[in-house]
């Protein structure tokens, strides 16, 4: 793995999807989802607002670096208040 440039966030951020998979097959083998229509334009299950969750995360990152001269952390909270918002309401 030498060839990879693994830096500390990097490799946190992996991990941290990593874990979120694992809780969510353990969680799906101890209560499965039901699908659920709310303000996503779809019927969705705990899985799909996952992802659905992580694409709009990145989105937002991305458009907060290519849009923005603020911090990086302020991007995140915004991030992170979309992915909750899609995972608990969508």
């Amino acid at each position: 793995m030498s060839w990879m440039a693994w830096t500390v966030p990097t490799a946190i951020f992996f991990i941290a999807i990593a874990v979120m998979l694992f809780g969510m097959t353990l969680w799906e083998l101890y209560r499965p989802t039901t699908t659920r229509r709310r303000f996503l334009p779809l019927a969705t299950t705990r899985g799909d607002r996952l992802f659905i969750g992580l694409l709009a995360t990145a989105l937002v990152h991305a458009i907060w670096l290519g849009f923005s001269d603020g911090s990086v952390w302020i991007g995140s909270i915004g991030a992170a208040a979309v992915f909750a918002t899609v995972a608990r309401w969508g």
